[in-house]
């Protein structure tokens, strides 16, 4: 059992209290790493979310490497680390709700589907401002099963990232809008 205490050991140089409050500070620098990273990968658009390529996982990696010694500082007990995770997955969980219950966050955060390709032309002002390349639009077309930029209707870059296409030959499908949302009690 003399591991267990080691494993769960504050630094002995400080009392229970003041690690208390260094935990504390831990949580309060976590916040403001957490949200500037939402807020700096919001910005970086939707492409840098929906197909990671090398070097966004290494940017990835870096990230995560270089605020960590933000959050924790020092302190590298299990208790830091412990204090650091459960606040960033607690923030997590409420930002979720927050975006749940706030279209407008919601909307500020996720944004909203771009079509970039329309009746075979693309949309180059709107390529660039959300950062698609042309190749990345024409392995899509492969991807769908299309040969040619002529072949497609539409391609839409979805809020995940990904690019979605429309086919001219494709089958179009009406429907009434009858949706309603589900209540929960």
């Amino acid at each position: 059992m003399q591991w267990l205490a080691e494993v769960f050991a504050h630094p002995p140089s400080l009392t229970s209290e003041q690690y208390l409050h260094v935990l504390g500070g831990i949580a309060l620098k976590t916040t403001v790493i957490y949200f500037f990273l939402v807020i700096g990968l919001r910005v970086l658009g939707k492409r840098e979310l929906g197909q990671m390529n090398i070097y966004d996982l290494v940017l990835i990696i870096i990230l995560a490497n270089a605020v960590q010694n933000a959050m924790v500082g020092d302190d590298s007990t299990v208790f830091g680390g412990i204090t650091a995770a459960t606040t960033l997955l607690i923030l997590n969980r409420l930002f979720t709700l927050a975006m749940v219950h706030s279209k407008r966050l919601e909307h500020l955060m996720v944004g909203e589907p771009v079509l970039i390709v329309n009746d075979g032309k693309m949309i180059e002002s709107r390529m660039k401002h959300e950062g698609v390349t042309e190749e990345q639009v024409l392995a899509a077309l492969r991807e769908h099963g299309l040969e040619k930029l002529e072949q497609a209707h539409m391609c839409i870059l979805e809020v995940d990232g990904t690019i979605s296409v429309v086919g001219t030959d494709a089958e179009v499908h009406k429907t009434r809008k009858h949706y309603r949302a589900l209540r929960l009690p």
